[in-house]
């Protein structure tokens, strides 16, 4: 069930009725079972997937909290639960990419094996919710949080629906209690919530489907590409990516705050980062947060020496690529930004060196400077979204030849991409009006009266009218809802 489907706009309604209107104490079944329905909505024998993680991370975490003292039997049971909840994800995802990636080595020894062919269903969020019940475990383990003793609680956190198949990924320290909380109908929490789900929906039915084609057309179809749609086609992606990513959390946030429920953030304005460094404070903050607490800091994090450090952040980026697909397009995609991050830091130490060396400052951060640094940092990403996007290492390796080789036949390759004059207008101004649905999120009016209470409340109402509008005639034009980039991981 995507969020931008005919069935969503009728399953949420219902989901909101019941749970303001039934008590308290019973709406955290209401939420269970609507999530398990949200989630049985792809393949219903998936539930099986998702129990099987729920059970082994709950009983684990109950265990270590009962056998504390005994740091055996807690390592035990961390180490179970680990090959239990990564073991299915690496079956599920990898298994096929594994056992053909030793196939081709073998080969290159002229070894002369098949490729093998057998492929399973990949469960939709897999990867989100084995690392929402790890940090549950891990946490439990390092004796930051208490088990939770309720079942049916802690099945609503791993299943939770609006961030279940596509995050933001949620630490239990603060999805659990709320969960738990008992509250009232806030009609300010409401109005922001569907404010939220305003720009999220534009940011995916009206920027990231309507660029799809332009980037599908080029990357799709390279034998009519060149330089220039190449380039175009690449920033359009970037475009697409963050529209369609972050407007599932922006849904996913706006739903859950329609409950009086407060999800973390996951993007903050990614593409003004002045370095890559800062790129990754604000794109998919709740997965680099989950590597950086999991991962990064337990292998030892920059504690240690320059060698060690670029290690480990190589380590982390190659993990961070392979979590995203069992394709080596990701490992390169994730590669490529660990080479960012340590050529980064190893320029700053040369750069400090020198200063202090020669007595002069380092420039400080000004206009100028800040739109140099923001537009190497957009380029940087741009070309590393390359290999995100691309099909295979050789299309990756095809657009890269031409966006440096080939610029010529500029004017049949943009007719092939169909993006012309009207297309271009149409892009700009879906942005600048993102532009103004944004600042939406965060209206309030000055005053505090009755007056301003209820024209920012009507503001509400028909903004909300308008993204169910837009989605239905979306629908209605396109015969079928487009499903997230992010579902696939």
């Amino acid at each position: 069930m995507n969020f931008n489907s005919v069935t969503f706009l009728i399953f949420l309604p219902i989901v909101l009725l019941l749970y303001w209107v039934l008590p308290s104490k019973f709406r955290w079944i209401m939420l269970l079972i609507a999530s398990y329905l949200f989630y049985m909505s792809w393949n219903a024998w998936l539930i099986f997937l998702i129990l099987f993680t729920t059970l082994v991370s709950y009983f684990s975490g109950l265990f270590m909290e009962k056998y504390g003292e005994r740091k055996n039997i807690k390592k035990t049971l961390l180490v179970l639960t680990l090959v239990c909840c990564l073991g299915t994800l690496f079956f599920f995802k990898y298994f096929t990419f594994a056992v053909n990636l030793t196939i081709d080595f073998f080969n290159l020894f002229n070894a002369g094996l098949p490729q093998f062919t057998f492929s399973l269903l990949l469960p939709v969020g897999i990867s989100f919710y084995t690392f929402q019940t790890l940090s549950y475990v891990i946490d439990v383990y390092r004796g930051r949080i208490k088990a939770e003793k309720h079942l049916g609680y802690y099945a609503l956190f791993v299943v939770y629906f609006p961030q279940l198949v596509a995050g933001p990924i949620e630490r239990p320290d603060n999805l659990l209690p709320q969960l738990k909380a008992e509250r009232t109908f806030n009609m300010d929490d409401f109005c922001t919530g569907l404010r939220i789900m305003v720009v999220g929906f534009f940011k995916k039915v009206v920027i990231a489907d309507g660029v799809a084609c332009y980037v599908n057309a080029v990357y799709n179809n390279l034998e009519t590409a060149n330089g220039v749609t190449a380039i175009l086609a690449t920033v359009l992606f970037a475009i697409q990516i963050y529209c369609d990513f972050s407007g599932y959390t922006d849904i996913a946030i706006g739903t859950a705050r329609t409950m009086g429920i407060k999800l973390r953030d996951n993007f903050n304005e990614p593409y003004l980062a002045v370095s890559i460094k800062d790129f990754w404070r604000r794109w998919h903050i709740s997965l680099t947060s989950w590597f950086t607490d999991y991962v990064y800091i337990p292998l030892g994090g920059n504690r240690c020496k320059i060698w060690r450090w670029a290690m480990n952040v190589m380590i982390v980026f190659l993990l961070s690529g392979l979590w995203h697909g069992a394709a080596l397009t990701f490992v390169v995609w994730g590669a490529i930004h660990g080479i960012y991050q340590i050529i980064g830091k190893l320029k700053g130490i040369a750069l400090n060196k020198l200063a202090t060396k020669y007595s002069f400052k380092l420039p400080e951060d000004n206009v100028a400077l800040t739109f140099f640094r923001r537009t190497v940092t957009f380029a940087l990403v741009c070309f590393a979204w390359i290999f995100f996007r691309g099909n295979t290492l050789a299309d990756c390796g095809t657009i890269i030849t031409k966006i440096f080789t080939d610029w010529s036949q500029t004017r049949a390759a943009l007719s092939a991409m169909g993006l012309n004059m009207m297309g271009v207008i149409r892009i700009a101004l879906s942005c600048f009006v993102l532009a103004l649905l944004a600042k939406i999120i965060h209206y309030e009016p000055s005053s505090d009266n009755n007056t301003a209470t209820s024209t920012r409340r009507k503001a509400t109402y028909l903004f909300f009218l308008a993204a169910i509008t837009v989605a239905w005639i979306a629908l209605a034009v396109s015969g079928e809802e487009s499903s997230f980039i992010y579902f696939q991981f």
